[in-house]
């Protein structure tokens, strides 16, 4: 009977296993079938292909109840989709599809809320949890808590313990934006007047609404372009942004998306032309494309990664060093140029250190890296022209600093550059003029043949302030000192009549306008900077702010100032530039000495002549004469009154 029982027992497990190995297949089955009905309505060549209508990233369908995820991942072994919509879990149903070619990968999820935020990340090899590289939003969880609701209202939580990391957000039915202009007309390159400025340390709120405010500052200037330093994702929120980790999200420190693209619309509207400083030479760690090929051993990417080199390849470098020669770089950036122009409808780019867009490895050496390099030539001739393909007017600005036959090279494709005259600036407003020659501000210098092409500046973000160093450094002789505030001013006053004078672009750096005298190394080279609207109300500093916008509009509404016929004398105490075109014939002449000079005066013609700078006419009776200037005295005469 034991036996009898026993081999029931035996038979009847044996037909319950059968069963639920059965009803497992079944099931199994079942969910295969169901999730093939979740793709039906997508078109594909096949099984493993992308779906055509399904670019990088997320492409909402179905009025956005539906979402296709595509990422570029070569030599990956898995990935899924994990986020708000699967709590997080990976399971079977939100594994992606690999393409034949083993590079990319792909899913469609359903069931979506059209108007919730989701947030997610890309689980690779069942290890690595990234957000997407072509998300428009990030979540993180160690910064966004310092992000104060009046700059970013409603930011969604993060997902805290539910996963680790950077995270994406995505939305199929945002909050669009209405644009109020799209017939903005920029100005002509030559006549570009451009203020730089850095959010955080240019209004004490660092959000878009408030610098929207601050717009009739500096259309009083009469600056006709806003450049702004790098405003996409950054490690951190205290930062320049030159450590760029996501590059289709503006970084919430600053505000929404909304809000850019309605500062934006407001510069437009004010006859003020937008340029964005674009980071494309490197990336920083907390990139997802720096990530997903990555050895913490070394802290350096890996040999397969598709954009970085793992050794930098020129001496300047920071971050990861993205390799253009790349097709896989090459994709990736202009995918973040074309979205930069057709979704915030910028008009230019500033190129951070284009100059390292290069595959010749210099090492240490500045020398090398400088020198001609056909490689980097091509690479930005192929930039440029897929940029002028989609907007023919943009502006490409780089900052290359290299040899006169490459710059010349690429200026010859549209291309322009910044143009550092800080130093010998600088050297002439102290006092000390051996060094302060800035012959190297006119065009011809660099063997360009038109003045359209050199951004020319006295300060830049990178530069030391003239003012810090007139007041530290400054020469003095008897009881006139560079070190007195005022002194300073004028003298800053004095050397913006020539630099505003110069035919070609312009550019002012924040503040500039009115005697910024913080240190650049103050709280850091890259830390936070006093924020001084109180200058404002100073009689003297704003003596040169008035200054600065009667040079600005002399410079625009004289057609004088872009002539290609001049001369000068740069190089002593007495400083002389001469303009003219058939209409008009300009002087200006300066004492940079801290001591009286001499000024061998030379009008090419007699006559009733003007001076713009004490509003008097004087009748020239002789075309050569010597006159006493005193320190830091200047005029600009012309034979016709300028236009103001």
């Amino acid at each position: 009977m034991d036996w009898f029982r026993s081999s029931n027992l035996e038979l009847y497990s044996c037909v319950m296993k059968k069963v639920f190995y059965t009803l497992v297949v079944v099931t199994v089955l079942l969910d295969t079938s169901c999730r093939k009905k979740d793709v039906k309505d997508v078109e594909v060549e096949s099984a493993s292909e992308t779906p055509s209508n399904a670019p990088d990233g997320v492409t909402y369908i179905n009025n956005g109840s539906s979402a296709i995820f595509n990422l570029y991942a070569p030599g990956k072994n898995s990935v899924s989709v994990i986020g708000d919509f699967n709590n997080w879990q990976a399971d079977n149903r939100y594994q992606m599809k690999k393409t034949a070619d083993g590079k990319r990968w792909w899913l469609q999820v359903d069931g979506l809320d059209p108007d919730k935020e989701y947030a997610y990340q890309y689980l690779i090899n069942n290890s690595l949890r990234i957000a997407d590289p072509y998300t428009e939003k990030v979540l993180d969880q160690e910064n966004d808590r310092f992000i104060s609701a009046t700059v970013y209202p409603d930011l969604k939580s993060y997902p805290a313990g539910l996963t680790t990391g950077v995270v994406s957000v995505m939305q199929g039915n945002p909050s669009a934006y209405t644009w109020k202009t799209n017939s903005f007309t920029r100005p002509d390159r030559k006549n570009l007047v451009i203020y730089e400025l850095h959010l955080r340390d240019f209004i004490s709120s660092h959000d878009y609404n408030t610098l929207k405010d601050t717009l009739s500052y500096i259309n009083g200037l009469g600056v006709n372009a806003i450049e702004l330093m790098p405003l996409n994702e950054f490690e951190g929120n205290l930062s320049w942004g030159y450590n760029p980790s996501f590059y289709f999200a503006p970084d919430k420190y600053y505000g929404t998306k909304n809000s850019l693209k309605s500062f934006i619309d407001e510069c437009h509207l004010n006859g003020i032309a937008v340029i964005l400083d674009m980071v494309l030479n490197h990336s920083f760690g907390q990139s997802p494309l720096v990530q997903m090929y990555f050895d913490k051993n070394t802290n350096k990417v890996t040999s397969e990664n598709p954009w970085f080199n793992t050794e930098p390849t020129h001496p300047f470098n920071v971050g990861h060093d993205f390799n253009h020669e790349s097709e896989a770089t090459k994709y990736f950036s202009k995918k973040v140029m074309e979205f930069w122009m057709k979704e915030y409808k910028v008009d230019g780019f500033r190129f951070d250190l284009s100059k390292g867009f290069t595959q010749k490895k210099s090492g240490t050496d500045v020398t090398t890296w400088t020198a001609y390099d056909a490689s980097r030539v091509a690479i930005w001739k192929n930039y440029n022209n897929f940029i002028k393909n989609i907007d023919p007017d943009f502006f490409v600005i780089l900052e290359h600093f290299g040899s006169n036959q490459e710059e010349k090279e690429l200026a010859d494709e549209g291309m322009m550059f910044w143009n550092n005259g800080n130093y010998n600036f600088n050297e002439a407003t102290m006092g000390w003029l051996t060094n302060s020659n800035f012959a190297g501000q006119f065009y011809p210098t660099h063997t360009f043949t038109q003045p359209g092409y050199l951004v020319s500046f006295m300060e830049s973000h990178d530069e030391e302030r003239l003012m810090f160093k007139n007041l530290q450094y400054g020469n003095s002789s008897g009881s006139y000192s560079v070190k007195d505030l005022r002194t300073a001013l004028k003298r800053n006053e004095m050397a913006a009549a020539f630099f505003f004078s110069i035919p070609g672009p312009k550019m002012i750096w924040q503040f500039g306008e009115l005697g910024y005298d913080v240190s650049i190394d103050f709280n850091g080279r890259t830390g936070e900077k006093p924020v001084r609207w109180d200058y404002y109300s100073d009689p003297d500093r704003k003596a040169l702010y008035n200054a600065y916008s009667r040079f600005i509009q002399m410079k625009l509404n004289n057609q004088v100032f872009s002539s290609s016929t001049f001369e000068y004398s740069l190089a002593g105490a007495i400083k002389s530039f001469r303009i003219w075109d058939p209409g008009t014939q300009v002087l200006l002449v300066g004492n940079f000495d801290v001591v009286p000079a001499m000024a061998n005066l030379v009008f090419p013609s007699t006559g009733v002549w003007h001076d713009a700078v004490s509003g008097q006419t004087m009748n020239i009776t002789s075309k050569t004469f010597s006159v006493s200037f005193a320190p830091g005295e200047y005029h600009i005469y012309s034979n016709a009154e300028l236009k103001k």
